[in-house]
């Protein structure tokens, strides 16, 4: 498994750039976990980049993450991969998470696209200056990214034993290495 080869088959399946940069801040978060847990990094990372590769093309529940988990195995991916990007749908798949890859993942998913859009309001439209307290404000408003559960952003921080203040940091510093390749770096 490389990079570059998970990279092609993501964009192969995959031409929106909102989905294209979903999937590299979810990268980036499972990647700086996976750095603070002692893990592999560009494991993670490629199971973080690939987990809705397939999600533009059979966006319906039930296809998607199956569908990607079929093309997965035939192109030799293991089954660690492809276990850990079914876990991020157990609700649909009945696979349960419970490696610290899958919990990570599920935890990072949610939260990566809440984040994005909590730095895409401000005035600044960046990460880097976007603060734990005020992706708490913003999930208040029931209003705002309205399809995010907010259940789901607080069972991750629960399922990686964080207080949720401190995953919603740990996500934002992860993405703000990132910031370039997600656009958001803004005007700052």
């Amino acid at each position: 498994m490389n990079r570059e080869d998970a990279w092609q088959l993501l964009t192969e399946y995959t031409k929106s750039e909102s989905l294209l940069k979903h999937a590299i801040a979810v990268e980036a978060a499972v990647r700086g976990y996976a750095r603070k847990f002692g893990e592999s990094e560009d494991d993670w990372g490629i199971a973080a980049l690939l987990h809705d590769f397939d999600y533009e093309r059979w966006p319906t529940l039930g296809d998607h993450p199956f569908k990607g988990s079929e093309i997965l195995r035939a192109k030799g991916y293991p089954d660690w991969v492809i276990r850990a990007i079914l876990s991020h749908a157990t609700e649909i798949t009945g696979v349960a998470r419970d490696s610290l890859l899958e919990k990570t993942l599920f935890a990072c998913d949610e939260m990566a696209g809440f984040i994005t859009a909590a730095a895409l309001v401000r005035p600044s439209k960046s990460v880097l200056d976007l603060e734990a307290n005020s992706v708490r404000k913003r999930m208040k408003d029931k209003a705002f990214a309205r399809g995010v559960k907010r259940e789901d952003l607080i069972a991750g921080a629960e399922l990686l034993g964080l207080p949720l203040e401190e995953h919603i940091a740990n996500v934002i510093g992860f993405m703000r290495e990132r910031a370039d390749d997600l656009g958001l770096r803004g005007t700052l």
